[in-house]
């Protein structure tokens, strides 16, 4: 990866943000969203996670933001608590320089230090490229929920893939992330 840092995202980078997740909302089928939020509405969702989970941003050398990674509530019922769900975005001309695994890698770490055992990821399928970063930092293929999402004029599948954070044992609490 070229020269870069990880840090934890304000809700100042939501233009940033915006940026990168708006032509993926419009011009694929990655995400299941139809018209993509705008800066407003991804600063709040950046600040709602922030009160409960990492959200991280990866920026060059000069500040651009490239990428960003965070995690959300995996289910709602109780016993679910200690499991999460993650995403990660790149920016379209930093894919393939290792952005998406440095982000993934610091986010893996945060939550396996707040307390998670558990982190999944569903991708909508075919997207190789997807695949291959989850699996090269740990994931592994669950299962495919087939035909759940119409978008672009088709049905497509979504596949899911999980990774354990650290050892299995009789759970404390996880712990609220912390700015």
């Amino acid at each position: 990866m070229s020269a870069s840092s990880i840090r934890v995202a304000t809700p100042d980078d939501a233009a940033a943000v915006t940026a990168i997740y708006a032509p993926v909302v419009i011009e694929t089928a990655i995400s299941f969203e139809m018209v993509p939020p705008g800066v407003d509405v991804m600063r709040e969702r950046i600040a709602t996670t922030l009160r409960s989970f990492p959200w991280l941003v990866c920026e060059d050398t000069v500040g651009h933001v490239n990428g960003y990674a965070y995690a959300s509530r995996h289910r709602e019922r109780p016993a679910y608590r200690w499991s999460v769900d993650t995403t990660v975005y790149v920016r379209e001309n930093a894919r393939g320089q290792g952005v998406g695994k440095a982000l993934y890698q610091a986010l893996l770490s945060q939550l396996a230090q707040l307390g998670y055992f558990q982190a999944f990821a569903g991708i909508t399928l075919p997207n190789a490229a997807s695949v291959a970063l989850h699996e090269r930092v740990g994931f592994t293929p669950l299962g495919v929920y087939r035909h759940v999402g119409f978008k672009l004029q088709a049905w497509h599948d979504v596949g899911w893939w999980q990774r354990g954070l650290r050892p299995l044992m009789s759970p404390p609490e996880p712990m609220p992330f912390q700015l």
